[in-house]
């Protein structure tokens, strides 16, 4: 393959992931049964939509005997078809009663049509956004995963709308790590091809996979339900819950005790293949909550969700695919063959509605491709993250439950007596893992209680004073905050509310307290602890404290979500005259972080949503803020807009970054927050002295580079591919002697380098030279010192990179100038010393 066809089909790889851990409002942290308002009557005759309507009852064992063994083709298969088909009838016996009503259509380029190439005038039910791709050309309408539509005006009974209530459920959230991109209202609404539009269009869109993020996330997901038949037909498995993800997609199955194994994958793939090669037609219809009853009456999870989620006089929609009939809000592909490239990549055991208390479900994950090209790609990239020279820190958990990981040692000290789960810990001793303390990770830093400056190679603790470099120069007041508080500062907060159920908490003399899962409420008693003037303002504070979150831990995994972390956490005070100022100053924090790692990255600007508290001139002042200080940072039109995405206590601006595989992941965030400094009563003194002018409130950001300091580890160790850059690396210099005679002499050496804050072994076994050599290289030492009679009779060195190119005799004392160098500039190239000798 080309170079540069590579690098075309690696730049259509692009995926999204959602941070877990945003400042305030995490999407990690569900919310407990408690704060759900049901409003059934607001839903009568209305289809139920994602994240609406109660939770889905937890804590129950629904699977029972509703499967027993492996079947193939079971009998319930064709019963279910059956009631479909009879579904089918009525609503074909509805559609005929519509009136098609003509409707003009306007293109992305501002073309508006009314007609067909044969001029036949475009209709409402029964015009499609395929029937207008084709006026176009044959080629567009082939290429469209799917369509985004934006009505002037539409009359859908069974379409998407609000319901007023709240609640989210496990589909929803997949959905939203998988990047679905949020529309600013119901207006605009991502449509199946093939299904007929219902209004008049004020924009019509063609979504392709290569350059959408919407469209990778239906045709994962359109892959998942394919997956999910193939299942069907195999096993006889009852499918509970398949969402698309941020690169791929997976699908839960009950299978009672059974489970699926490495040798599954193979058949499951044959049977996808085969549906490829069928072109299944996704079709899409409308269901009443009785009929859904009745179409599941052989998969009590899909009851459940539609006794829960569902109103009684309720719809909702199912799509199919071959023998495949599932409870989905869609859109899809427009059939089976769009799907070219399909592979099984993994598996691993969960539970329903990842609840410990419920069922035990299988889980099999795939990743699908529009051309086995770009299948290919993947794969060679899923190679060279799960080779021996970086930590596969995103499945380290699975695969310790399956004690399947590369690279990784068996360590008695840390494992329990109790338990037959062992502690691995992976060869380069930077991670432990243990069911003593799972989900809660201890990373070997190798740097312990050494100086500031002097702390380069230790990955978590170089990473963190990186960030508190940049915030002793940018006017940052760093803090230090309890780890536990008083539950009633979390019910002032309003966290109580919301998030308790996701909370540590625990009795301490008849006194409820929790472990804290954020920082913001401990900086507003501080900033609330003084009497603060308008000169005092802005006021930063940046908290390196660690959070706790009681998450399930069906939702936990590796370092990428877990129960024990830390955030580069700050929040800025200011007037509402500095939030401008004060975004800039954040936005180029941000940049000066990511450029560092070599890391792209892009901005959206989330503005109200329909919940929004607080005064909506300030919301607008806010919101015209922070879009000049994006313009002011980025440029205008080199930003987006996403309109009703803001949190409702402030509008925000989300950074989503690229690492070098061009994968987008979001962990950095500036959030505006109006509503804590009301929870807290927090005033400053102003300049007048007019009556009932003497104090205002202040504004709050939150902001995080960063996000989770672990999450931010593992997205580095794939970015990096294990070969980090001199100032972060864990393995900096090895001093190689060539014969035992010269070992005092590295020993010196490495006490110098040591002695200047760098990380420094010497290599005493006794390995040949070539061996050594290459021993570190594997382990991925930037820099191998060879010492031979002459390096010791001149005072010098003999420098290799880990890439085995030669640098050739160096006096030491220039190289450790030169290491100075790489480490205080921060250089992203981990071999610069050749650069050095040129300016030289």
């Amino acid at each position: 393959m080309k170079p540069e066809e590579k690098a075309t089909i690696l730049g259509s790889l692009k995926c999204n992931a959602t941070n877990k851990f945003a400042v305030m409002d995490a999407p990690g942290v569900s919310q407990p049964s408690s704060s759900v308002r049901a409003n059934k009557e607001g839903l009568q005759g209305r289809r139920a939509k994602a994240s609406s309507g109660p939770k889905i009852d937890a804590g129950l064992k629904l699977g029972g005997d509703s499967f027993v063994k492996r079947t193939k083709d079971p009998d319930w298969l064709k019963q279910r078809m059956d009631v479909y088909q009879k579904i089918q009838q009525r609503r074909a016996e509805e559609l005929t009663k519509k009136t098609p009503v003509p409707i003009t259509i306007t293109l992305p380029d501002g073309k508006v049509i009314s007609e067909d190439k044969e001029g036949n005038p475009l209709q409402a039910w029964k015009t499609s956004p395929y029937d207008v791709a084709v006026t176009i050309s044959q080629g567009l309408a082939d290429a469209a995963t799917v369509a985004r539509v934006t009505y002037e005006s539409y009359c859908d009974d069974y379409s998407p709308a609000e319901d007023g209530m709240e609640g989210e459920d496990t589909l929803s959230d997949a959905m939203a790590d998988a990047g679905l991109e949020k529309s600013d209202s119901d207006k605009t609404l991502l449509w199946d091809m093939t299904r007929p539009l219902v209004g008049q269009v004020a924009k019509l869109e063609f979504l392709k996979f290569e350059t959408d993020q919407d469209a990778k996330t239906v045709f994962w997901h359109s892959s998942a339900h394919m997956m999910g038949e193939a299942l069907e037909h195999l096993y006889g498995c009852k499918l509970t819950i398949g969402p698309p993800l941020a690169g791929g997609f997976y699908y839960d199955s009950y299978m009672g005790t059974d489970a699926f194994r490495e040798e599954d994958y193979k058949p499951v793939e044959e049977e996808v293949n085969k549906i490829v090669k069928q072109k299944q037609q996704f079709e899409r219809m409308v269901i009443t909550k009785e009929e859904g009853l009745e179409l599941f009456a052989d998969n009590p999870f899909k009851q459940s969700i539609l006794k829960t989620k569902v109103p009684d006089n309720g719809r909702t929609t199912v799509y199919r695919c071959g023998d495949l009939i599932d409870l989905c809000r869609g859109p899809h592909v427009v059939h089976t063959g769009k799907i070219k490239a399909f592979a099984a990549t993994r598996h691993s055991a969960t539970n329903w509605l990842g609840n410990t208390d419920n069922d035990t479900l299988q889980r099999m994950y795939g990743i699908s491709f529009p051309d086995k090209k770009m299948l290919k790609v993947w794969q060679e990239n899923q190679e060279k993250v799960g080779d021996g020279s970086m930590l596969l820190v995103a499945t380290l958990a699975m695969r310790i439950q399956r004690n399947l990981i590369h690279g990784l040692h068996y360590d008695r000290k840390h494992s329990s007596a109790d338990s037959s789960e062992p502690c691995f810990c992976n060869n380069r001793h930077l991670l432990f893992i243990s069911c003593l303390y799972k989900f809660s990770n201890i990373i070997n830093c190798h740097r312990k209680n050494r100086p500031k400056r002097e702390i380069t190679g230790a990955l978590l603790q170089s990473k963190t004073f990186f960030i508190k470099d940049h915030y002793w120069k940018r006017g940052y007041d760093e803090v230090i905050t309890p780890n536990i508080y008083n539950l009633d500062l979390w019910h002032q907060s309003g966290h109580a509310m919301h998030y308790k159920d996701a909370m540590f908490c625990f009795d301490v003399e008849g006194t409820e307290w929790a472990m804290k899962p954020m920082n913001c409420p401990g900086h507003c008693l501080i900033f609330g602890g003084a009497i603060r003037s308008y000169r005092d303002l802005p006021i930063r504070m940046a908290d390196f404290g660690v959070l706790h979150r009681n998450e399930l831990s069906g939702a936990l995994t590796g370092l990428t979500r877990v129960r024990r972390f830390q955030q580069d956490d700050a929040h800025i005070y200011c007037r509402e005259d500095q939030i401008e100022s004060e975004v800039v100053g954040a936005l180029n924090f941000m940049k000066d972080v990511y450029d560092t790692f070599g890391m792209s990255y892009k901005l959206e600007l989330s503005t109200r949503p329909a919940k929004a508290l607080g005064d909506i001139e300030l919301w607008d002042r806010a919101e015209a803020a922070l879009a000049r200080a994006m313009n002011e940072f980025i440029g205008e039109g080199n930003w987006r807009i996403n309109p009703g995405d803001g949190a409702f206590y402030g509008p925000k601006i989300d950074i989503k970054v690229m690492d070098a595989m061009d994968r987008v992941h979001q962990c950095a965030t500036i959030q505006l927050d109006f509503q804590l400094p009301i929870r807290f009563n927090l005033q400053y003194t102003t300049a007048s002295k007019e009556e009932g002018k003497q104090f205002a409130r202040p504004v709050m950001i939150h902001r995080a580079m960063l996000g989770s300091v672990e999450r931010m580890f593992a997205v580095l160790c794939e970015h990096f591919g294990g070969k980090w850059p001199f100032w972060l690396s864990p393995r900096q210099v090895m001093l190689i002697p060539v014969h035992a005679d010269w070992n005092e002499y590295c020993e010196n050496v490495r006490q110098r380098l040591h002695d200047e804050g760098f990380y420094a072994d010497v290599d005493f076994s006794k390995n040949t030279f070539q061996k050594k050599v290459r021993n570190a290289q594997i382990a991925q030492y930037n820099f191998q010192l060879v010492v031979g009679k002459v390096e010791v009779e001149n005072g010098s060195v003999n420098i290799r990179t880990r890439e085995n190119k030669v640098e050739g005799e160096k006096k030491v004392e220039d190289l450790i100038d030169d290491l100075k160098r790489m480490r205080d500039t921060f250089e992203k190239s981990p071999e610069m010393l050749s650069e050095s000798k040129e300016q030289n």
